[in-house]
């Protein structure tokens, strides 16, 4: 879907091109370019910049082979094999002699300093659902984003048998053969899940939720979307892994749009490999779109980062699920001990206090800074600080349960006792 709003003036024929493997140059290597850059590069664009200096970023892209670069002063021959120009230096003279040869050349060229001057014009740009919306409002920007970001608003409440879906990444389209998405929902806030996962979650027939999924999404879904509560309480019930297998395949066979929600990132002690394998095997088509995992953004709702310069060059996440003088762990927490970074443990909140004595054991000094945040990016998250062996017993004084994440080391000592 595309949209064109223009001013009375205005006499314009709306167009959506298709740049992939096709050459498009920028003449500039400033800001405004970096943007173009940017949206080029979406559109799949062999982009070539020319410019005397470039931008970092338009450096760094340059260096790493993902655009070409001619870092000099603009010439007609720069043009050759192009298929779209964009003229977007800081001087008037210099995108008027773009314009000037792309006119000649018979391209189309987009001047950022002039839009009264120019051949062409890049509107405001929106993508959701499958749709894309893209607004010009008499050369006006903010206009045109407020328009861009209304008619997205309206894309979005759509109803889901009114839109096609997302065909990114090979996903059939509305009304074909059953598919199944692994998104990961982020630590718990409903607006911490990505854009991606959000528009699978809004084109599902089937969600099937884990007890760490932020639930709050599940409120703004359509009445006929299937919620399955797939949890899995630690020490109590849940379901098997086998049966949410089954199930997904199951609804994906029956043509149903089938969303897995979980909490962080499919893949971080998420199960999510053994989801797509049952889909793989199944025949089934699968997705996996990640999250933002607690493991990084957990520690860093109260305040912690996981890396410092000067204080921790890295950092390990591992699963307390297990004890350290449990069989199952493979955690080498002598190792641990000895690599001065970060330990983020998750699921650890039984086995701390063992956790703590093999790290002491180990060598860690028993003072090591350490930090228990519950419930992370929720109304009810509490941080508990202490020193590595006295943080088992302030957990058990505060009554911290699962879920939480442990960081012990330096970084620590940036947590901020307030709750949220």
């Amino acid at each position: 879907m595309a949209a064109g709003i223009l001013g009375d003036t205005d006499t314009v024929y709306p167009l959506s091109l298709r740049l992939a493997g096709r050459l498009a140059v920028v003449v500039g290597g400033g800001p405004v370019a970096v943007r173009r850059v940017a949206g080029l590069r979406t559109a799949d664009a062999d982009v070539l910049v020319v410019a005397p200096e470039l931008s970092p970023s338009l450096a760094d892209l340059a260096a790493r082979g993902l655009i070409s670069a001619r870092q000099r002063s603009y010439q007609i021959t720069d043009l050759e094999g192009a298929w779209l120009v964009l003229a977007c230096t800081s001087r008037a003279e210099v995108n008027e002699a773009v314009a000037a040869d792309a006119d000649m050349m018979r391209l189309w060229c987009v001047r950022a300093d002039d839009g009264g001057a120019s051949a062409a014009w890049v509107p405001a740009v929106g993508r959701a659902g499958g749709a894309t919306v893209a607004v010009n409002a008499d050369r006006n920007p903010r206009r045109a984003a407020a328009l861009r970001d209304a008619c997205m608003a309206a894309v979005e409440a759509m109803p889901r048998d009114e839109s096609a879906q997302d065909g990114a990444a090979g996903r059939p389209q509305a009304g074909g053969p059953g598919w199944v998405s692994i998104v990961g929902g982020g630590p718990g806030d409903p607006g911490l899940i990505t854009v991606a996962g959000l528009e699978r979650l809004r084109s599902a027939d089937v969600v099937v939720t884990d007890r760490l999924a932020p639930l709050g999404l599940l409120a703004g879904l359509p009445p006929d979307v299937e919620v399955i509560d797939a949890a899995k309480v630690p020490a109590g019930p849940g379901m098997r892994q086998e049966n949410i297998n089954r199930l997904l395949v199951e609804h994906a066979r029956a043509g149903r749009s089938v969303v897995r929600l979980k909490g962080g990132d499919p893949f971080v002690f998420g199960r999510g490999r053994e989801e797509a394998d049952a889909c793989q095997a199944a025949g089934v088509p699968c997705d996996v779109v990640p999250g933002v995992t607690s493991a990084v953004s957990v520690p860093a709702a109260a305040g912690i980062p996981v890396t410092h310069r000067g204080l921790s060059q890295g950092f390990t996440v591992v699963t307390g699920h297990a004890g350290s003088d449990d069989a199952r762990s493979t955690v080498d927490w002598a190792a641990l001990a000895a690599s001065r970074t970060t330990l983020v443990l998750l699921m650890a909140v039984e086995h701390a206090a063992g956790i703590a004595e093999a790290l002491i054991a180990a060598g860690m000094p028993a003072e090591t800074p350490a930090a228990c945040v519950a419930d992370g990016w929720s109304g009810q998250q509490r941080v508990v600080t202490a020193a590595l062996a006295d943080l088992a017993p302030a957990m058990k004084e505060a009554d911290i349960s699962n879920p939480a994440v442990l960081i012990i080391g330096e970084t620590a000592r940036y947590a901020e006792r307030s709750n949220r």
